[in-house]
């Protein structure tokens, strides 16, 4: 039991429930790679949107794949993947999207079935607010209909449903962890601190930083050469992009301390990251280096709950 490769106990399964959060998710990133680090192996991951797309790099073995991709992201790499459609779907460039995440995450080929770790993703029936769990089938397409933001990307058509964004219904899926027979469940909550410190910026802070909106807005300008612009000016309503990260904050947080609330993980791991914006995907190394920090922070409760010497 002092190999840390054989130091948890084999009798206990361990889940890991990576919540929803865009950009901030990269940080799921870290934290995986700190227990791996750590000789924890999570046998059963359940990620809802960014959650997805990390626990479905994990499960494949292409975890260090998508880390050193994320972390060579620029803004102008970002702004390729945003596009502003006459028919507006979302703004996301699907193919280009896929073309990486099938390159660093997952093979549409590969099905959940055949791994040797379980997997679900969460997302949201659009036309029923009912929430979907995707365990079987293949892993790229569980994924891409949890990670569906609405205003973002296009809905996902799936078995005759439209679905979207799990992160509308379980933010942080430690239920379907449990579902699915995990005995300890560590929780990642991307949103604890982000409502508050947002409000409270002050007036130089805000100044030093200009909405991510804005700076998308500007991005997509230069790289596609639309007039189209989402920017509020003086006391003009926020832009587009800022509104939609706004909105989707506020209910994230509302549902996550809901449902964590109902369904209380055994570690709860919350990285600090308000100061990193919904799409600022080029930020990751900084996400990434926070969510090793969380596991650091909880180490000796997390090998405390797992009998770890």
């Amino acid at each position: 039991m002092t190999d840390k490769n054989t130091a948890m106990k084999t009798t206990v399964k361990l889940g890991v429930a990576l919540g929803s959060g865009s950009a901030r998710g990269w940080s799921h990133i870290g934290v995986l790679k700190a227990l791996i680090e750590e000789g924890i192996h999570p046998e059963i991951v359940c990620g809802t949107s960014i959650g997805a797309l990390v626990g479905a790099s994990y499960v494949t073995n292409n975890i260090d794949k998508l880390d050193t991709w994320v972390r060579s992201l620029t803004k102008f790499d970002i702004a390729r993947l945003f596009e502003v459609k006459r028919s507006l779907n979302g703004f996301v460039n699907e193919d280009r999207l896929r073309l990486s995440l099938n390159k660093y995450v997952a093979e549409e080929a590969v099905l959940i079935e055949s791994l040797d770790k379980q997997y679900a993703s969460i997302s949201t029936e659009l036309a029923t607010g009912r929430e979907v769990w995707h365990s079987e089938g293949s892993i790229s397409e569980a994924m891409w209909a949890s990670i569906s933001l609405p205003g973002l990307f296009p809905a996902v058509n799936n078995n005759q449903r439209w679905l979207v964004d799990g992160g509308l219904v379980n933010p942080v899926p430690v239920s379907v962890c449990k579902a699915l027979g995990a005995d300890i469940v560590i929780a990642v909550n991307l949103n604890g601190d982000i409502l508050n410190k947002r409000i409270n910026k002050t007036k130089k802070e805000e100044k030093s930083e200009q909405g991510f909106g804005d700076k998308m807005s500007d991005l997509i300008t230069e790289y596609t050469g639309s007039n189209h612009s989402v920017r509020g000016k003086n006391n003009q309503p926020p832009g587009l992009f800022d509104v939609i990260a706004g909105s989707i904050n506020i209910v994230q947080d509302r549902i996550t301390r809901s449902r964590l609330a109902g369904d209380p993980p055994d570690v709860l791991l919350a990285p600090k990251l308000s100061h990193i914006g919904l799409l600022e995907f080029y930020r990751a190394s900084e996400a990434i280096d926070e969510g090793k920090r969380s596991v650091q922070r909880l180490l000796p409760e997390i090998k405390d709950i797992l009998e770890i010497n």
